[in-house]
């Protein structure tokens, strides 16, 4: 019997995850926004036989009320400008072959014919390699550059893309894969019996369609999905075929992937319809003392300003500022923001009795997701460990700067991972679909027509 695979995505959190990491020697900072390192990352990542590339997206400067007022922290701080991702995604198509290649695009400030439209030609352009990953905003900064403040509340917020999902999803299926002819010699270019018009109307959007872009060769685009509040769980096990998810603790692992799993089936979806992909941060040493240096090193780059900054998006009327920070962590106030990111901060914080300063500098390292420091061994035994008892299908591997800690993982993780069994030494398919494990999906429309016939 073959062993469960792992899958593995390659978030480039460019210039780097770590707050402070850009100040590291090594740090390549112009890789926020040189296109050529960006097609390096990706090039590097393909090399290691990485199931996706991921690009995280928001369409504001974090914090800029802050910056607007002049507080200095701003300006130490990384990933203020970025290149736009889906744009991105299209080049980087040309310069890959088999490697996925997944944005963000928020539900909150587009329209859903654009974002259908998009995705579809990405995967057209990359012959098949093209994911969405489906967000609702959780910066509250963005409201203000689309003529939106206040941010929308939250519970309207996944509302919208409940049904933002369903237009872009019924666009997706305007063409049957046959209804182009092409034919010279009858002059059809098309069988017009195999396109479809959505005629959606519902309470957000009004869309007619169809979409100008064929159906595309996985079908559809693969949709991620990255909430973890209870809306957001039920919105990925609706939609998603990737959740990228962020816990910290095994069996808070194991408690995710079994509730999101357990929520399909009411979809008519099956589990093994969806890939969870925790996110974490590696240092890698060939001794774990190696490792525990390099990690060290990081953490000395961070002052306490720039710690107590990676709290901001939770302390909205909170001057978090009055506490000692070498004084328990306060409790962080309810947010219009990221509802889950807050509590798994704050579940982390009363577990293990952390202060302000302990909870501000872990936030910053890893933003949240799992720190993983030590040698290649130890990753693949954690990472195996996670597979095999139901607490992940895969990890989302997010580089402190780079390329070095990418090349590092490619180097001497992935090989480990080889020799175990359980990554592949190549890939299985030419689509992401096919190197996910998961199906082409049918045409909506034609499968409805099929059943009356």
């Amino acid at each position: 019997m073959s062993r469960k695979q792992l899958k593995l995505g390659a978030f480039l959190s460019v210039p780097g995850n770590h707050l402070a990491a850009w100040r590291h020697p090594d740090a390549v900072t112009e890789t926020d926004m040189d296109f050529d390192w960006y097609m390096r990352l990706a090039q590097l990542a393909e090399h290691g036989k990485f199931d996706t590339i991921f690009f995280q997206d928001t369409v504001a400067v974090g914090g800029s009320d802050k910056l607007a007022e002049g507080d200095p922290t701003r300006t130490k701080l990384c990933r203020i400008v970025k290149l736009e991702p889906t744009a991105t995604l299209a080049a980087l198509a040309v310069g890959t072959t088999h490697i996925g290649l997944i944005a963000t695009a928020t539900t909150t400030y587009n329209e859903p014919y654009n974002i259908a439209r998009r995705f579809a030609t990405i995967d057209h352009i990359s012959k098949g390699r093209a994911g969405w990953n489906l967000v609702t905003s959780q910066i509250e900064d963005e409201a203000g550059n689309f003529t939106a403040d206040p941010h929308m509340a939250h519970a309207q917020r996944y509302e919208r893309a409940t049904e933002f999902y369903d237009v872009v999803a019924g666009l997706w299926d305007s063409w049957e894969d046959d209804a182009f002819l092409h034919d010279k010699e009858s002059g059809r270019y098309f069988d017009p019996a195999k396109m479809h018009f959505l005629h959606h109307r519902g309470k957000h959007f009004s869309v007619r369609g169809p979409l100008n872009v064929s159906r595309t060769p996985q079908g559809r685009p693969v949709v991620a999905q990255a909430g973890s509040s209870e809306p957001g769980r039920e919105l990925a096990a609706r939609t998603a075929d990737i959740v990228f998810t962020a816990q910290t603790e095994i069996e808070d692992a194991r408690a995710f992937y079994t509730d999101v799993k357990g929520r399909m089936a009411k979809y008519g979806r099956h589990p093994d319809e969806m890939k969870i992909m925790p996110g974490f941060s590696p240092i890698v040493g060939r001794t774990m003392e190696e490792a525990q240096a390099k990690f060290q090193r990081l953490q000395d780059l961070l002052p306490d300003d720039v710690a107590l900054s990676s709290l901001d998006r939770f302390t909205r009327g909170m001057d978090i500022e009055q506490y000692p920070m070498d004084g328990p962590m306060p409790e962080l106030p309810e947010t219009n923001a990221a509802k889950a990111r807050r509590d798994l901060i704050m579940t982390m914080a009363r577990r293990e009795k952390m202060t302000l300063r302990e909870v501000a500098r872990s936030v910053s390292a890893a933003q949240g997701h799992r720190m993983l420091v030590g040698t290649p061994e130890y990753m693949a035994d954690q990472m195996q460990e996670w597979l095999e008892t139901g607490a992940a299908d895969g990890f989302n591997v997010i580089c402190n700067y780079y390329p070095q800690p990418l090349e590092e993982f490619v180097e001497l993780v992935i090989p480990e991972l080889q020799r175990r069994g359980i990554f592949r030494t190549e890939y299985e398919g030419r689509t992401l679909r096919e190197n996910l494990g998961l199906t082409r999906p049918s045409n909506a429309f034609a499968k409805t027509h099929r059943d009356r016939g």
